[in-house]
């Protein structure tokens, strides 16, 4: 009865992990939101790494849809600081809207999940939201919190 239980919760958790969007164009933050929404995924925006970092939720996201480039902090700081930390890193999908490979060796040399233009292709973020998740789950800690809990 308890294994039951217990695999009710995680498989409530697995449909719905929270994903962190973290990018200071508020246009982008918006209609990235709203297409993971769509995909049926739980989601809070930041408009700064900074602001990101102070959240009190920061370490409970299974995704962190990362702009490349941000005045301040940018995302592969953002990458570094949180592996410093020794903290949940989520799993990270770089956006930019440069079009050079800036940053993308570093980015994926360091674990990113993927590398995606702005604006970005709802098909390819699907694509790339299903593979962190995957690798977010079966990497050994908690299961994902359950949005809106």
């Amino acid at each position: 009865m308890a294994d039951c239980k217990a695999m009710n919760r995680i498989n409530a958790t697995l449909q719905n992990p929270l994903i962190a969007i973290v990018d200071d164009d508020a246009s982008i933050r918006i209609s990235t939101r709203r297409l993971v929404n769509v995909f049926g995924y739980g989601t809070e925006t930041f408009s700064s790494a900074r602001e990101f970092l102070t959240a009190s939720r920061s370490t409970d996201f299974a995704c962190l849809i990362l702009d490349l480039r941000m005045p301040g902090m940018d995302g592969l700081e953002l990458q570094r600081l949180l592996s410093l930390q020794h903290r949940h890193t989520p799993q990270i999908i770089f956006v930019s809207a440069r079009r050079s490979n800036d940053g993308l060796t570093e980015a994926m040399g360091t674990g990113a999940v993927e590398f995606l233009p702005k604006p970005v292709d709802a098909q390819a973020l699907s694509i790339a939201i299903t593979k962190a998740l995957r690798r977010d789950f079966y990497r050994e800690r908690k299961p994902w919190p359950v949005a809106n809990a």
